[in-house]
């Protein structure tokens, strides 16, 4: 299940709060809702621009998945190559995969960076 989104940058713009005594600098906490509504508007654009990248890029893999025809050169009892789907890759995991394959490469020329 998705989170939803609360707010819009409309509402972050006008809510107003309770006025008290020993209450927050209005000029502060206006500052500094100025800059959330701005990250906000930057988050809802970049969502937006991926979505239509992904939606872009769903479209090209049907394109190519449906122009694909079977090789010819390579016969149907060849062992067929499955690779693992990739889910979430993160920094750290690209930098182990690149730590075993500069010692695959290099082997004993690469210092140990074992993580």
């Amino acid at each position: 299940m998705m989170a939803s989104i609360i707010f819009t940058a409309k509402d972050i713009f006008d809510q107003d709060f309770k006025k008290e005594v020993r209450g927050f600098s209005k000029v502060e906490v206006n500052e500094f809702l100025d800059d959330v509504i701005k990250d906000y508007e930057t988050y809802a654009a970049l969502v937006k621009e991926l979505k239509e990248e992904n939606a872009r890029l769903r479209e090209e893999l049907a394109k190519k998945t449906s122009q694909a025809t079977p090789s010819p050169s390579v016969p149907e009892s060849a062992p067929k190559h499955e690779f693992p789907q990739v889910t979430t890759t993160t920094n750290f995991d690209i930098l182990k995969r690149l730590n075993r394959l500069e010692k695959e490469v290099f082997g004993k020329q690469v210092v140990d960076r074992d993580f």
